[in-house]
């Protein structure tokens, strides 16, 4: 099923049991923090996801609920080096197992190569689409090479630079050769 809109809350056992699958493309604007990393400005940015649950053995032996996500975007950001913009493509392909409570999550995701998440009867897909593409974000976006020069040093030519001041220990060795007494 494709939606053009955020996807709505998942009912994790459920979703599982039946094999869920969807996919949707979906508009920037509708993740109010992926707006404020692109400033507002790119609204209209196609932002396509796809999910489906399934139930896996765990290494208890027992059925527990997946989830497999993968989006695909590209976010205009700011270059920190020329400061222009620069386009940053954006590719999830996660897995996610559930468990029962918060306790045991933390336990368990320590230990396992997947990320833990809880179970919930509401899960909210949308905020972990979200919450995946900014933690795939670079901290310092940049150019691989910017397109325009990049002026690496500055120098102000009214500034004259720095002025010889006196050595304080030369007072000192003035004294020196001289008798006091």
């Amino acid at each position: 099923m494709i939606e053009n809109k955020p996807p709505q809350k998942l009912d994790v056992k459920h979703a599982a049991q039946s094999s869920w699958r969807a996919e949707g493309h979906d508009l920037l604007s509708h993740y109010e923090r992926l707006m404020a990393e692109v400033q507002g400005s790119e609204g209209n940015t196609p932002l396509h996801w796809t999910a489906f649950t399934e139930l896996r053995t765990n290494q208890a032996g027992t059925l527990s609920p997946w989830l497999h996500l993968t989006v695909a975007t590209t976010l205009s950001q700011t270059c920190q080096r020329c400061l222009g913009p620069v386009d940053v493509a954006v590719q999830i392909d996660r897995t996610f197992r559930f468990v029962e409570s918060e306790a045991v999550a933390e336990q368990e995701d320590e230990e396992s190569e997947e990320d833990v998440l809880v179970s919930s009867r509401e899960f909210d897909l949308g905020a972990l689409i979200e919450d995946e593409v900014l933690m795939d974000l670079p901290l310092v976006p940049r150019h691989a090479h910017c397109p325009v020069s990049v002026k690496l040093a500055t120098a102000d030519p009214d500034f004259d630079g720095p002025s010889e001041k006196p050595n304080p220990f030369a007072v000192l060795a003035q004294l020196k050769g001289k008798d006091i007494g």
